[in-house]
C-alpha cells in the first residue's frame, strides 16, 4: 500500500507529512512525498533531507520533484501512477483554531480525484498511531462505498469505529414528540449501517452517535473528539463516478471538524486507505 504526500516547503506541507504518517502507521504503507513544481527545477538534496526527516520512524518513504502546472494534477498523476490508494493533503494555511480552510490545490483535489483525499487541519502534528475512525452516514446514495472503506480501514488497524449521523434540526420550534420524529429517518438508517458494520468487525468495535443541532456547525462541536481520530465521509452525489466532489452537507462538516477527514470518491470500490 503507499500513499501520495502533497509536500511543498511551509507549513502545508508538514501538516500532510505528519497525517500521513499517522495513518500509514501499523499499515505497512509507504509514503512517495511529491513536491509539484512549474518549470524544470532540480531537486534540492537539503528538502528532499528536510522532508524525509519528517516521517515517522518504521515507515518507508521516498521524495520526489514532479512539474506540472497544477499541483493538485500533479499528485493525481503521480498517484495513479504508484499505483496509490490515498493522496494527502495540508487544508491551508490560514485556518483558525485547527479547523479547515479549504485552500486552492485541496480543492482541486476535491473536484478532481478519482482516488480517496485525506485532508490534514492546520498545525497538525500527531505522531502517533490513529486511535478511531469516524464514519459520517447520511442517508443518500454514495453512503455504502463510505461504510466500506471505513470498516476495512477499522478492522486492520484494529481500531474503534464510529458511525455518526448529522441532522439539522432547529429545536427551539419543536417538542420532544416533534423532535423524536424528526430524528426518526436518520436513525432508523444509522441502525442499519451499524448492523452492517458489526457484521464484519469483532463485538464492542462500533458505536452510533446520532448528532443535532440547529446547525450542522452545532451538531458536530457537539460530538466529542480524540486526537487520534480520522473522519469519513463521502462526495455527492452530484459527483461524476469514482470522482469527489463536495455536497453543502460535507463542506459544512469539513469546516466545523478539529480532526483530519478523509473524503472517498463516489462509487468507490478499491479496498481502502
Amino acid at each position: 500500500m503507499k500513499y501520495v504526500v502533497g509536500y511543498r516547503p511551509d507549513e502545508r506541507g508538514a501538516d500532510a507529512v505528519a497525517l500521513a504518517g499517522v495513518i500509514a502507521l501499523t499499515q505497512g504503507a509507504a509514503l512517495h512525498l511529491v513536491n509539484v513544481v512549474r518549470g524544470n527545477k532540480p531537486a534540492d538534496p537539503e528538502q528532499e533531507r528536510r522532508a524525509l526527516a519528517m516521517v515517522p520512524d518504521g515507515v518507508e518513504a521516498a521524495f520526489s520533484v514532479r512539474n506540472a502546472d497544477s499541483f493538485a494534477h500533479g499528485l493525481i498523476a503521480a498517484a495513479q501512477e504508484d499505483g496509490a490508494s490515498l493522496i494527502v493533503v495540508g487544508a491551508a494555511s490560514n485556518g483558525l483554531f485547527k479547523r479547515f480552510t479549504v485552500g486552492s490545490v485541496a480543492n482541486g483535489l476535491l473536484h478532481a480525484s478519482p482516488l480517496p483525499v485525506a485532508l490534514a487541519p492546520r498545525g497538525y502534528n500527531r505522531r502517533d498511531p490513529l486511535t478511531r475512525l469516524t464514519v459520517m452516514t447520511g442517508v443518500r446514495e454514495g453512503w455504502q462505498a463510505v461504510l466500506d472503506v471505513g470498516t476495512s480501514a477499522a478492522a486492520r488497524r484494529h481500531v474503534p469505529l464510529r458511525l455518526v449521523s448529522v441532522v439539522e434540526i432547529d429545536q427551539t420550534s419543536q417538542t420532544d414528540f416533534e423532535l423524536s420524529n424528526a430524528l426518526s429517518p436518520a436513525r432508523q438508517h444509522v441502525n442499519t449501517v451499524l448492523a452492517q458494520a458489526a457484521a464484519t468487525l469483532p463485538e464492542n468495535k462500533v458505536t452510533v452517535t446520532l448528532a443535532h443541532g440547529r446547525t450542522i456547525e452545532e451538531a458536530i462541536d457537539g460530538i466529542g473528539w480524540k486526537s487520534g481520530e480520522l473522519v469519513i465521509v463521502g462526495s455527492s452525489r452530484l459527483a461524476e463516478n469514482r470522482k469527489i466532489f463536495l455536497g453543502s452537507t460535507a463542506n459544512k462538516i469539513l469546516r466545523s471538524l478539529p480532526v483530519p477527514m478523509v473524503v472517498v470518491p463516489r462509487d468507490y470500490t478499491e479496498p481502502g486507505i
